[in-house]
């Protein structure tokens, strides 16, 4: 029995390349070749990339006529704008602190050099 491959948002922004691809996409929906024309990888690995997209449910295909396009599908960023938000956060309470701290330092040896 195979085991089935389980891919998450945070798997497909990991990649350079996809998230080029959700870039290119997050405005207007683009066609297969469009998209493709804009790397110089082959038509193949943008094609796997954007499997990977759509396994993760950020990237959908429409069909118009013989065209597939690909659009996105914002709100499956959504984990990954909490997550990154919270970490932002984090980071600046670590960052304010650390600028008190190092204000502080700079007052105590101010008031010992006068």
């Amino acid at each position: 029995m195979a085991l089935e491959t389980r891919r998450d948002v945070f798997q497909a922004i990991a990649d350079p390349t996809r998230r080029q691809i959700i870039q290119l996409v997050s405005n207007d929906p683009m066609n297969l070749n469009s998209i493709a024309e804009k790397f110089d990888v082959s038509r193949p690995a943008i094609s796997q990339h954007i499997k990977i997209l759509i396994e993760c449910g950020i990237v959908e295909i429409e069909k118009r006529g013989r065209e597939r396009y690909c659009k996105i599908q914002s709100s499956s960023l959504i984990p990954a704008f909490m997550w990154m938000e919270h970490l932002q956060k984090q980071w600046k309470d670590k960052i304010d602190s650390f600028e008190s701290y190092v204000n502080k330092l700079q007052s105590k040896n101010k008031i010992r050099k006068k």
